[in-house]
């Protein structure tokens, strides 16, 4: 009976990894049977001494640096861009009441401004540059601009001229482009935007001539002044308004060609002469 006991208990020390112990150096008897249990630290005598091969795990490497830090959003635009997104921009913010000039096209001082309250005012770092967070945010408030918002303060490109317009000295006024071409023998010298009559005070299309310049001219009708008059049907003419420099597009003429860039017509008021054609068109 003791002898099946015994080799009974070799059995299980052998399925197991446990070791039968002998008595020690004293005569002193120690339990029969020495488990090691699985993920315990190894005793002394289980360590591979000498560098074996049984593998040890590693400790971890305890680095606790940060993690790199998330790249910028990506710079869309900035101050010096040109351009119709430039434009697009501009007009959205103009939605906004961050920006009251414009559009002009050009990202500057003033664009760069509205962008930086528009980013402050959102939580977003006050750069002034519209990354591709900034400009997510602003579509998400603002609707797509239409043609002449984006243009509400002139800079659309001319259409091309009339057929009438391609012989001799033309004042050659587009109303789908709103543009006014100053143009010799086919040759177009400045191009400039102009605005027109509203729906019920119309700008008359035909091929007419300048019969009076006045340059320094104050309607009669209406009390208001008409500087670098050019005079070419009735009480109609090319010339210089204050009020398109001020709103653009956000106003009409009485009927007039109206120009809003007094340098271009000061210097186009100086080369038309009376007689000179004036083809107005849609």
């Amino acid at each position: 009976m003791g002898r099946a006991c015994v080799a009974g208990l070799a059995v299980v020390a052998a399925l197991t990894g446990c070791t039968v112990q002998a008595p020690d150096g004293e005569g002193k008897r120690r339990s029969p049977v020495h488990i090691e249990l699985p993920g315990a630290t190894p005793s002394p005598d289980r360590t591979p001494a000498g560098g074996g091969d049984e593998p040890r795990s590693e400790p971890p490497s305890g680095d606790d640096k940060p993690g790199a830090a998330p790249a910028p959003p990506r710079v869309l635009w900035s101050r010096g861009d040109t351009g119709r997104d430039v434009r697009e921009l501009q007009a959205r913010l103009r939605q906004v009441a961050w920006l009251f000039e414009g559009p002009t096209g050009t990202y500057g001082e003033q664009t760069e401004r509205a962008v930086s309250g528009f980013q402050g005012k959102r939580g977003l770092p006050r750069t002034g540059k519209t990354d591709a967070v900034t400009w997510r945010r602003l579509l998400r408030m603002t609707r797509e601009p239409g043609r002449w918002e984006l243009f509400l303060m002139g800079g659309q490109p001319a259409d091309p001229p009339d057929a009438r317009c391609r012989t001799g000295r033309v004042l050659c006024i587009d109303k789908t482009s709103r543009t006014l071409r100053w143009m010799v023998d086919g040759r177009t010298v400045s191009t400039m935007a102009v605005r027109f009559g509203s729906q019920y005070t119309p700008t008359r299309e035909g091929v007419f001539s300048v019969y009076w310049k006045s340059r320094d001219h104050v309607s009669t009708l209406y009390d208001s002044p008409m500087p670098y008059a050019m005079f070419f049907s009735g009480g109609q003419a090319v010339h210089f308004s204050a009020d398109f420099a001020a709103r653009g597009y956000a106003g009409a003429s009485h009927g007039c060609v109206n120009v809003r860039d007094e340098a271009a017509i000061a210097e186009l008021y100086a080369r038309v002469r009376n007689g000179d054609k004036v083809v107005v068109s849609w």
